[in-house]
């Protein structure tokens, strides 16, 4: 009986080595899928003009700033704001957000709200001072601002948007 028991588990051990070790042969593969898929992205045109607006003056200011916010991103940390403007850059996509001073640069805050919550968000003013959360802070060639996604909003003290998950889905 230890006989079969000791094999058993041999075998568990054996199979359980293969399924992992099988696991990180399909994830080099898709590395090296996606790190071929980004070289020829960058050597086709948009990826050209992507390089060159990193490299310009507005490009490299905008990636300044999205640095200059990035710990407090990543910590998911309280950010203070002033609206500075409620009407995004003309030509925008971005749906609902308003322009914002956070720590002596400007940015694009960018809101998802419900219809519920899209009255509180529409009675912010000018020179209005937010207090913001964000997970996600990034940029375009598009934008002359760093656009943060707020994911959570407070004024004076007072809750005025709460991202909702979406269901079904990350």
């Amino acid at each position: 009986m230890k006989k079969i028991i000791c094999a058993l588990i041999l075998l568990l051990v054996v199979v359980s080595g293969l399924v992992f070790a099988n696991r990180e042969i399909k994830n080099e593969a898709a590395k090296k899928e996606s790190k071929a898929a980004l070289k020829k992205w960058e050597a086709g045109p948009d990826g050209i003009k992507y390089k060159a607006w990193r490299a310009s003056a507005a490009g490299e200011k905008v990636l300044a700033g999205t640095a200059k916010i990035r710990g407090r991103i990543n910590a998911f940390s309280n950010m203070e704001a002033v609206v500075t403007s409620l009407s995004l850059p003309s030509g925008s996509r971005l749906g609902f957000g308003v322009m914002a001073r956070i720590d002596g640069d400007d940015y694009i805050v960018k809101f998802d709200p419900e219809k519920a919550q899209l009255k509180q968000l529409e009675s912010l003013k000018v020179d209005d001072k937010i207090v913001i959360k964000s997970r996600t802070v990034s940029h375009a060639p598009k934008y002359s601002y760093p656009i943060v996604w707020c994911e959570y909003a407070e004024r004076n003290g007072k809750l005025i948007f709460k991202r909702v998950p979406r269901k079904g889905g990350c």
